[in-house]
């Protein structure tokens, strides 16, 4: 519960696990490796924010899109583990940003 607490003393309180929004699983455990399905920042099964960066959605918006479904994902690795303390290391991360033609600033994101 180490990471949890951690999270707490952050003022982070993770979310439900979301719900797949198609015909897959959230998750896979093989051996000691778990792999999650990508996510993106729903909120009680309803997509925070929508549109293209920055046409549709500000920077800012688009940072809070990005770490909402980051939450997402550490709620899926919880449900799927039962306890975040299993993880030992991250082993890939693929985050994308739907923005706009000539939007170079992806790392504000």
């Amino acid at each position: 519960m180490v990471i949890e607490q951690r999270l707490e003393e952050l003022g982070i309180t993770l979310p439900k696990g979301p719900s797949p929004v198609a015909n897959y699983v959230r998750y896979v455990q093989t051996g000691n490796l778990l792999y999650l399905s990508g996510t993106g920042p729903s909120r009680d099964g309803e997509y925070a924010f929508v549109g293209q960066v920055p046409t549709d959605v500000s920077i800012d918006e688009g940072y809070q899109a990005a770490r909402i479904a980051g939450l997402n994902l550490l709620a899926t690795a919880k449900d799927a583990l039962g306890d975040l303390d299993r993880v030992r290391r991250v082993v890939k991360v693929l985050g994308m940003v739907n923005c706009a033609p000539g939007f170079g600033d992806q790392p504000k994101v």
